[in-house]
């Protein structure tokens, strides 16, 4: 799988755009639409791939701000969690269940609930990575004073992640530097 990072809008949060054979994922498309839909053309043209899905880690919207001129441009299924339902101004494609699939050409990202950032956060795992949203950082975890988080939640949500990262593995955060744990 490739993986492109995309660093936009004025809290700097990471995008990621992934391929794998003809298919596409974008995840977190943040505030420069514009940048983000020249990494997406240039991917297609590179990867004769088709964006499939439009994935978001949580609702805030240094996370969403293109979400909906993405859809409108390239298409693809927009897929969060039901628990972020409620903070929502535009339409969903797919509610995401903690433990499901997201296939992606011939890979596969498992959707891992991890609040406490908000009220659905989650993260994302595939072979030897994981995209962490603003559960994780290379030097801390997100906020938990905004609506829908969860000072105790987060901790419970780190421990869990404490479990899933193995060594070696590649951390792809919201914000920040990508790391290796």
């Amino acid at each position: 799988m490739e993986v492109k990072r995309i660093i936009v809008g004025a809290l700097e949060t990471n995008c990621y755009l992934l391929a794998d054979g003809r298919e596409m994922a974008l995840i977190d498309p943040g505030g420069n639409f514009t940048k983000i839909g020249q990494a997406v053309e240039e991917m297609k043209k590179a990867q004769t791939a088709d964006l499939k899905y439009i994935i978001l880690t949580h609702y805030h919207s240094d996370h969403t701000g293109s979400v909906t001129e993405v859809k409108s441009q390239f298409g693809g299924q927009i897929l969060i969690s039901e628990a972020e339902k409620n903070y929502l101004d535009f339409k969903i494609d797919k509610f995401l269940a903690d433990k499901e699939d997201i296939k992606i050409g011939d890979c596969q990202l498992k959707v891992s609930y991890t609040p406490g950032h908000s009220a659905g956060s989650i993260c994302l795992i595939g072979e030897n990575l994981i995209f962490t949203g603003d559960t994780l950082f290379a030097s801390g975890y997100g906020r938990t004073d905004l609506e829908g988080g969860s000072e105790e939640e987060m901790k419970k949500s780190l421990a869990r992640l404490r479990q899933i990262i193995k060594p070696g593995m590649t951390v792809y955060p919201g914000h920040g530097e990508i790391f290796i744990s």
